[in-house]
């Protein structure tokens, strides 16, 4: 008889130093971080599904994709409605797959999936992240290479919930880089409207504001490099000033502001999810990559301590 094994599978820690982090083999998913013993992300049982996508890897889109249909090449597409009291195909189709481990060091752990072609996604895609933990913090690599024979559009995104160590999340203060907000319809939650320009109103982060009383499950677009610098920045600051930034390549445009009050054994809680695109890119467009047969693409975001 084979011994049990966790709802998220085998778990992966690395580390370096005071640096720690678990990795789930079910999704890929992050399931721990923290620095001397200091949390810098919410965590969960690994017998327990991850709660609100709790660090999961989404692709090959984040988000939502309305009533689960896209088109390619003409032909219509119609994804598994796996949000279906809302009609759509939600973050993805790794999220509860078993990834296969290609590198696990004492500080850095590689997995590896296949998006195999089946009904709503045609072209098969070869997907990996890697983790790796060092004086600077959390730095994560995602790999796409197209395995078909024809152009294939896709995104990413992750979904981690970044926390300012024992501060609770209406005590901490939210800066992000965004510079518009993505209008959705409030039962589908998705967009309805193009983006809109923040413009200092009460859902602007630029320059960073209170989390308390706020809830959000909120898409947030240009996000980009300050002059002078090369990464998207995003920060959960506690009340005593320490926290931690969630940096991620330019290609990062989006983010996803998600504030649950449920989240276990903490309640309230603050995901702040980098994508490529926003919702329901797959039928809008809207900052859609496009992998050619054969091409493989590369991007990073990470967590920094403060």
């Amino acid at each position: 008889m084979h011994e049990p094994i966790p709802a998220t599978g085998r778990q992966f820690e690395i580390a370096s130093g005071p640096a720690r982090a678990v990795i789930t083999e079910v999704g890929a998913a992050l399931r721990a971080f923290e620095v001397g013993g200091v949390p810098h992300v919410e965590t969960y049982d690994a017998d327990q599904l991850p709660p609100g996508g709790a660090g999961a890897v989404l692709v090959p889109w984040p988000n939502r994709v309305a009533d689960g249909q896209w088109v390619l090449d003409g032909e219509p597409q119609q994804l598994p409605l796996t949000e279906p009291a809302r009609r759509n195909a939600i973050h993805g189709l790794l999220r509860h797959t078993a990834w296969s481990v290609v590198e696990h060091a004492e500080s850095t752990v590689v997995l590896q999936a296949m998006v195999a072609a089946q009904p709503g996604w045609p072209v098969p895609l070869l997907t990996s992240v890697g983790y790796s933990v060092g004086p600077d913090g959390l730095t994560v690599t995602h790999t796409m290479e197209n395995l078909g024979s024809r152009p294939t559009p896709f995104g990413l995104g992750v979904h981690p919930y970044p926390r300012a160590g024992a501060a609770g999340t209406d005590d901490c203060s939210l800066r992000l880089s965004a510079s518009t907000l993505l209008p959705v319809d409030a039962d589908r939650m998705v967009p309805v409207r193009p983006p809109r320009a923040l413009q200092g109103d009460e859902l602007d982060f630029r320059s960073g504001r209170p989390l308390a009383g706020l809830l959000l499950d909120t898409a947030f677009g240009g996000a980009a490099p300050a002059p002078g610098d090369e990464l998207v920045r995003h920060a959960v600051t506690g009340p005593d000033g320490h926290g931690v930034q969630l940096w991620a390549d330019p290609v990062f445009k989006w983010v996803q502001v998600y504030t649950p009050e449920d989240f276990p054994g903490r309640g309230r809680a603050i995901a702040i999810e980098p994508m490529t695109c926003p919702p329901n890119a797959l039928n809008t467009g809207t900052d859609l990559l496009t992998l050619q047969p054969g091409e493989t693409w590369i991007a990073h975001w990470g967590l920094t301590p403060f």
